[in-house]
């Protein structure tokens, strides 16, 4: 019997080990996965911003000092950026441009050279830029070049019309 209570102790520690280790491994992974990438790639318009999944990003020209002016149905459209976890630069983006600030619901957007973003509804695959141009909710949406100026060439002509 005494053996068997040993057994089942070294058992119970190797498993407590495995467990151990793998909750370590999964939350090393997890929040290598929480960082927010924006990147650049190439698309109709010239080289743009993107999210990590190539998703075009937009500014909207109504923001000012860093600050969004769009929420409510407007941030329904236009899905701000939220940080999640530290922010990455990625390939053609640049860190120094990279920052963020504080929504009204108090969640951190992500900025680029003080630009809050966001992501257009419309665009529902990588590379599109279905908002570029769209003068909606009070302003204009444009795509950013890697510099993070707006890029005014392209502009759409349709979208979603209806006064959000």
């Amino acid at each position: 019997m005494k053996g068997l209570v040993l057994t089942s102790g070294a058992l119970a520690a190797a498993l407590s080990l495995t467990f151990g280790l793998s909750v370590a491994s999964a939350s090393s992974s997890s929040s290598a996965s929480t960082r927010t990438t924006i990147a650049v790639a190439s698309s109709k318009l010239g080289r743009i911003l993107v999210d990590q999944r190539g998703r075009t990003l937009y500014l909207f020209a109504k923001d000012t000092n860093g600050k969004s002016a769009c929420s409510g149905s407007c941030a329904t459209y236009w899905p701000p950026v939220i940080a999640s976890g530290k922010l990455r630069a990625g390939t053609g983006a640049k860190a120094s441009l990279l920052g963020t600030t504080r929504r009204a619901d108090g969640r951190r957007q992500v900025t680029y050279r003080h630009h809050p973003l966001y992501r257009y509804v419309g665009d529902t695959a990588k590379g599109q830029t279905n908002g570029q141009g769209l003068d909606l909710s009070g302003g204009e949406w444009w795509v950013l070049s890697p510099a993070g100026k707006k890029i005014v060439t392209g502009g759409a002509t349709g979208g979603y019309g209806g006064g959000y």
